[in-house]
C-alpha cells in the first residue's frame, strides 16, 4: 500500500510545538514587555500564529491567559530549584563547608534559569510596577518558592550547619539582585559573559561572607 506523501515543509505532528505552549509562549513574550493592559489577545494570537478564538479556547480570558503564564514559569523554576534545594539539603550533613558548596550551588541554577529564561523577570517586574493588581499571582507563584529556600536555611540553621537569624531577608535580597542582574544582561550593561562571572562571584562571596568561617 502507498501511503500519502507529506506535504513540502508541513511539519510532522509529533515535531509541531503544542497549539497551547505556542499561545503561552506568546503571551509571556507580550506581558513581559508591555504588560498587562497593553497587550491584547488579537495580538497573542497573531505572535502565536493561530486566530483569537484558539486563544480562547486554550486559555480562556485574557486574566487566565496571564494567570498561565505565571504558572508556566513558576513550574519551571520550582522544577530546578527543587532539585537544587534537595541536593542542598542532602549535603547538610557532611558539615558546613559542604552545606556552603551546595548553597553555591543552589544560586547558580537560580542565576542561570533566569539568566536562560529573562522573560521570567520581565514578567514579574512588570506585575510589580502594579503591587495592588493581581496580588493572588505572589501568593501562588512567588512565595512557595522563596519559602522553599526560606524553609532550606532554617532546616540548615537548625542542624548547625550555618548560622543565620533573618533567612526571609537573606532569600529575598539575594532574589532581588538577581533580577537586578538579569535586567541589567537584558539592558546591554557590560560585558554579557563578563557580567555573568563576575556576577557569580559576587554572589558566592556574598554566601561566604554570611556563613562561611568569618560569618555570624
Amino acid at each position: 500500500m502507498t501511503m500519502p506523501r507529506r506535504r513540502p515543509g508541513r511539519p510532522r505532528r509529533a515535531d509541531a510545538t503544542p497549539t497551547r505552549e505556542r499561545v503561552l509562549a506568546a503571551a509571556t513574550a507580550l506581558f513581559a514587555q508591555r504588560g498587562f493592559d497593553a497587550v491584547g489577545l488579537r495580538e497573542v494570537a497573531a505572535v502565536a500564529g493561530v486566530d483569537v478564538a484558539t486563544v480562547a479556547h486554550h486559555a480562556g480570558t485574557k486574566a487566565q491567559l496571564y494567570d498561565a503564564c505565571f504558572a508556566r514559569v513558576f513550574t519551571a523554576e520550582r522544577q530546578v530549584l527543587e532539585e537544587a534545594a534537595e541536593r542542598a539539603r542532602q549535603a547538610l550533613a557532611a558539615g558546613p563547608q559542604k552545606a556552603l558548596g551546595a548553597l553555591h550551588d543552589l544560586v547558580d541554577v537560580f542565576v542561570d534559569f533566569l539568566e536562560d529564561h529573562p522573560e521570567t523577570t520581565a514578567l514579574w517586574l512588570r506585575r510589580w510596577l502594579e503591587p495592588h493588581r493581581h496580588a493572588d499571582l505572589d501568593a501562588r507563584y512567588s512565595a512557595p518558592l522563596y519559602a522553599l529556600v526560606v524553609d532550606l536555611l532554617t532546616v540548615a540553621a537548625a542542624a548547625g550547619a550555618l548560622a543565620e537569624p533573618t533567612p526571609h531577608v537573606t532569600v529575598r535580597s539575594l532574589v532581588w539582585a538577581v533580577h537586578g542582574h538579569v535586567t541589567a544582561l537584558a539592558a546591554g550593561v557590560g560585558s554579557g559573559a563578563r557580567e555573568r562571572r563576575e556576577f557569580r562571584a559576587f554572589v558566592h562571596r556574598f554566601l561566604d561572607a554570611l556563613y562561611g568561617p568569618a560569618g555570624p
